[in-house]
């Protein structure tokens, strides 16, 4: 369950593709329903799970920068090398990220620096493993030197890295799945995210025994898929995205639960 002494908190990072203009229907589904912890197998930015405020979380990914972050945070990183917006020093720290081991106070510091200063908030790597985000050229950037509001909110929230089939889900959670989206452009770490991984994770979360809610790109093939297995479907449309060539264009999304059923006319009475 929500709890209400948890203040709402922003995301620490910008990261493409957030759900931050969804929260107002996840918070008219999850209305009512009685859960004791929340599980995101692809967490993100953490914009549903700051905003959703549960008591207890799980959050797991792939990237595993992003998640030593985040534990890093939760150990009460402080950001001490310097900090400016300026392009030399931004493909200096860029190197060093390239060739700082994992996990580390430290690659957590460039990783912050690098979200902050870096093109659209992206995270990108090439075929080498190596983070290839270009300059960002912002006029200003507001930069953090610690996450203390962070630091309390995130003991009670495990972190985990790896495939979401790893999880360990109980009756008692709710699931928010959020993969990266049926596009052929987008990249699931360097691996990959492919139409059979989508599928898989389709069926993982219909056998789970506990609420589900389901966010993806609303393509036929995706829509087919998650009727197929008994979920509620409804579309609606996204903010704009950013594209492959770094556009923006507007996209319907998908949001499919199972096992959410209260919260619907409340959620979607205006879609």
């Amino acid at each position: 369950m929500p709890d209400p002494a948890i203040a709402p908190l922003k995301p620490p990072l910008k990261w493409a593709g957030g759900k931050r203009w969804l929260v107002p229907k996840l918070q008219g589904l999850v209305q009512g329903l009685d859960y004791d912890r929340l599980v995101e197998p692809f967490c993100g930015g953490l914009a549903v799970t700051l905003s959703l405020k549960p008591r207890r979380a799980l959050l797991n990914d792939i990237n595993p920068h992003l998640i030593n972050f985040y534990q890093q945070v939760k150990a009460g990183l402080e950001v001490t090398i310097p900090l400016e917006n300026d392009p030399d020093l931004y493909y200096q720290y860029r190197q060093a990220f390239n060739q700082t081991d994992l996990p580390s106070a430290l690659s957590a510091q460039y990783f912050y620096y690098l979200n902050r200063t870096g093109f659209n908030g992206l995270c990108r790597f090439n075929s080498k493993g190596e983070f290839n985000v270009p300059f960002g050229r912002y006029k200003a950037i507001h930069y953090r030197h610690d996450f203390l509001d962070y630091f309390q909110l995130f003991q009670d929230y495990q972190f985990c890295l790896g495939d979401f089939d790893q999880l360990t889900v109980t009756a008692q959670d709710l699931i928010y799945a959020d993969p990266p989206y049926d596009v052929e452009f987008r990249q699931y770490a360097k691996e990959g995210f492919n139409w059979d991984d989508q599928v898989r994770l389709a069926h993982w979360l219909a056998a789970a025994n506990s609420p589900v809610i389901a966010s993806n790109q609303a393509t036929p093939r995706i829509l087919e898929l998650y009727q197929s297995l008994g979920f509620q479907v409804v579309t609606c449309l996204a903010p704009r995205r950013i594209s492959c060539n770094g556009d923006r264009q507007p996209a319907l999304e998908m949001i499919a639960t199972k096992g959410v059923h209260q919260g619907w006319e409340i959620a979607f009475q205006s879609s």
